[in-house]
C-alpha cells in the first residue's frame, strides 16, 4: 500500500494504524443535540473523523426512485421518501457541528449530493468523501476534485473501468490525493459477499491511491470485517455509527457503537504490537533459547585417542555450546587427540 497524504493532522496509509471515520449520515435524525452526542461518543471510542451526509432529497432522488435496502429494517418505500425523512440539517447545521467536532480534536467530514452542498462544505472540512453512487456523477467530481482536497472515494458496486475514469476525473479536475474505499452497496452486506481481497486488487491496480474499507457488514463482537480489512492493508476505515444499535430503520442496524470502537481500536494496537518493525526481526530476542535449543556435535559412543571422526561415532544434540553441526563435514575424517567420553560435546581442541 502507498503511504499516502494527510487528511487533517493525519497521515494516512499507515499498515494496521488506519483512519477511523465514524459514519453519523442520518443516524441524528434530524436532532442537532443527538448529533453532537454521537461526535462525543465517536470522539470518546477513538474515531479520528465523524462523517455526515449533506443532501436535500429533491436534488438526490426522483420521487419513483425505488428502494434497494431491506425493507424488514428500513420500510421505506422509494429513496426519495427515505431522503425527505432526514434532510433537516442545511449550511447552518453542518457549520455549527463543525464547530463542535474542532472542539472534541476530531475531524468533521461530510459527503456532499449536490453541488451546493460542495459549496458551503469546502471551508468546514479537510477532505471530501464520494458515495459510491455518485462515482459517474461528473459534475461532482469535477467539482469536488476542483477544490483540490484530498478526496475518499468509494468503489462499491463499481467496475475498474468505472473507478479508472473517477480517479482520472478527478486528478484532471485539480487534486493528487485520491483514496479508495473499497465497498459494497448492499445494506446490510452478507459476511460472503464482502469480497475483501479486493483491497488488495485496488492497490496494485490503483498504485497512487491509498485503499481502504467501507463496511456495511452487521457488526460482530470484535468487527472483524474491520479487522481483516485492516490486516489486508485498508488505511482508512468508515462504517455508520450509532448510539442505540437496537435502533429501527435507517442506518442503527449495521452500524458499530462506540464501545465497538473502543475493542476494536485495542485490538489494532495489539496487532501493531505483534507485527513488530515492519519485514525485519531481532534475533536478539532468542539469543538464549538459539544457544540452549540449537544442536552441537557430539560422541555418540566412547572415542580413543587416535580414532577417525566419522558418522557413526558422532551426533548432534542440544545445546549449542559446541561445535555447531554447520561444520559437519569439516569435523567428519578428523581424528581425535585426547580420549573423548560418550556424549561430550566437542570442542576444537579435541581432535586435528
Amino acid at each position: 500500500m502507498v503511504t499516502g497524504f494527510k487528511i487533517g493532522e493525519r497521515k494516512v496509509g499507515v499498515f494496521l494504524n488506519p483512519y477511523i471515520i465514524a459514519e453519523i449520515g442520518v443516524n441524528h435524525e434530524g436532532s442537532i443535540k443527538l448529533a453532537k452526542r454521537m461526535i462525543r461518543e465517536a470522539t470518546e471510542g477513538g474515531a479520528h473523523a465523524v462523517k455526515f451526509q449533506s443532501y436535500k432529497a429533491e436534488k438526490i432522488a426522483s420521487r419513483n426512485s425505488p428502494a434497494y435496502w431491506d425493507r424488514s429494517k428500513e420500510p421505506t418505500d422509494s429513496q426519495f421518501n427515505l431522503f425527505k425523512k432526514y434532510d433537516a440539517f442545511g449550511p447552518q447545521e453542518y457549520a455549527d457541528l463543525s464547530r463542535y467536532c474542532l472542539e472534541y480534536g476530531i475531524d468533521f467530514l461530510s459527503t456532499p449530493f449536490d453541488l451546493e452542498a460542495v459549496d458551503f462544505l469546502e471551508p468546514l472540512v479537510p477532505a471530501f468523501k464520494i458515495a459510491s453512487a455518485d462515482i459517474t456523477n461528473v459534475p461532482l467530481l469535477r467539482k469536488v476534485g476542483f477544490t483540490g482536497k484530498p478526496i475518499i472515494l468509494s468503489t462499491g458496486a463499481a467496475t475498474l473501468p468505472e473507478i479508472e475514469f473517477a480517479v482520472s476525473e478527478l486528478r484532471r479536475s485539480g487534486t493528487n490525493k485520491v483514496a479508495l474505499l473499497h465497498c459494497v452497496l448492499n445494506y446490510p452486506t452478507p459476511l460472503e459477499h464482502a469480497q475483501l481481497g479486493m483491497i488488495r486488487k485496488l492497490g496494485r491496480v490503483f498504485p497512487g491511491c491509498p485503499v481502504g474499507y467501507s463496511d456495511h457488514i452487521v457488526p460482530d463482537a470484535t468487527l472483524s470485517a474491520l479487522e481483516c480489512a485492516a490486516m489486508l492493508g485498508a488505511c482508512i476505515l468508515e462504517k455508520h455509527f450509532t448510539y442505540d444499535k437496537r435502533l429501527p430503520g435507517n442506518d442503527h442496524y449495521h452500524a458499530m457503537d462506540k464501545d465497538d470502537l473502543i475493542r476494536f481500536i485495542e485490538k489494532q494496537a495489539t496487532y501493531r504490537r505483534m507485527m513488530g518493525k515492519g519485514e525485519t526481526k531481532d534475533i536478539g530476542l532468542e539469543l538464549e533459547a538459539r544457544r540452549h535449543a540449537r544442536r552441537s556435535i557430539v560422541a555418540a559412543v566412547d572415542i580413543r585417542a587416535g580414532d577417525m571422526l566419522t558418522e557413526k561415532n558422532l551426533i548432534a544434540k542440544r545445546p549449542a555450546h559446541g561445535i555447531s553441526p554447520l561444520h559437519w563435514d569439516y569435523v567428519i575424517g578428523r581424528v581425535a587427540i585426547k580420549d573423548i567420553c560418550e556424549d561430550t560435546l566437542l570442542t576444537w581442541d579435541l581432535f586435528s
